[in-house]
């Protein structure tokens, strides 16, 4: 990619959004961020941390490592892990927290179908029918941005714009085609099972789900519910699929293994029926069989479309 450094070097701008993973955290110096953003932690990247879940949380918990009074370090309220977590840490910039369970004085909420944002002595109020992108992941994702675009005195009304306007990233929940009444999604940016959480809980249509990949020590229990109600079928696509039959075999009677995106999306269209939805949403890192996730997601895309 366009390297951040880089582009700061040669043409610096006045405010950057910054994505940062834990990663990049756990070799931070001096990065202090004006705004920080933890919007949930679940595991994840648990090969890199010894299999130990604290490892990964006290490296998230870094962004606000560097952080002063003059800082805002926005979180999710109705987050149990941050929420044990938090009083560990000795945050010295303002805290912003989001919530759909509470009403709070400063932050954000949501109750009654309206989100509610406060940083200051303003209010942002607008309808959670109103945000462009859906599911409740998207409303505690909306939540934060909001916050972020509050602290830095957007007016209220480019936040109302952005909210109803924003058009859903590449490869996370995409929309793809629809055949004979199949409708296609690639959510190949899903590459933790927290990720395929969210995306089956928006799910409103019988299931066909494409799960797979390179394994980062993923505890598939956080799905099972969701797979019970939504999931007729599941299409493997990875190399080594045992951990999947094993979480799954007893409550999915369809689970199939594949060694390619063309295979998985014919088998997935074989197991569909007019109305179904086949979502690729895989809960897994890419590198047993593609170059990353945008490849594995393109590559999807393809196979769709030749069907």
């Amino acid at each position: 990619g366009f390297s951040f450094a880089r582009q700061v070097a040669t043409d610096p701008k006045p405010l950057y959004v910054a994505e940062i993973s834990s990663f990049q955290l756990d070799d931070i110096k001096t990065f202090k961020p004006d705004v920080a953003i933890l919007t949930n932690i679940t595991e994840d990247h648990l090969d890199r941390y010894e299999y130990k879940f604290e490892n990964y949380i006290w490296s998230k918990f870094r962004i606000a490592m560097n952080q002063d009074k003059n800082d805002h370090f926005i979180y999710c309220l109705d987050d149990e892990v941050t929420m044990k977590y938090l009083e560990q840490f000795n945050i010295q910039s303002k805290q912003l927290p989001i919530s759909m369970k509470k009403e709070l004085p400063n932050g954000a909420f949501i109750k009654d179908g309206d989100m509610y944002v406060r940083t200051g002595n303003d209010y942002v109020s607008m309808s959670v029918y109103d945000f462009a992108l859906k599911g409740i992941h998207n409303q505690y994702n909306t939540m934060a941005a909001c916050v972020a675009a509050s602290t830095l005195e957007l007016r209220k009304e480019k936040i109302r714009e952005a909210v109803t306007t924003f058009q859903s990233l590449e490869h996370r929940m995409e929309p793809v085609a629809t055949i004979r009444g199949v409708e296609f999604i690639n959510d190949s940016k899903a590459t933790n099972v927290n990720s395929t959480w969210y995306a089956l809980e928006s799910m409103n249509k019988p299931t066909i789900l494409i799960l797979g990949g390179v394994d980062k020590g993923n505890d598939y229990s956080l799905i099972t519910e969701l797979v019970k109600e939504k999931v007729k079928a599941i299409i493997c696509l990875g190399t080594d699929n045992r951990k999947i039959h094993e979480a799954f075999g007893n409550i999915t009677s369809t689970i199939v293994n594949t060694g390619s995106a063309p295979e998985a999306v014919h088998a997935a269209f074989h197991f569909a029926e007019k109305g179904d939805v086949v979502l690729l949403s895989p809960a897994c890192a890419s590198f047993d069989l593609f170059k990353n996730y945008e490849d594995r997601g393109n590559q999807f895309k393809k196979a769709v479309k030749e069907l």
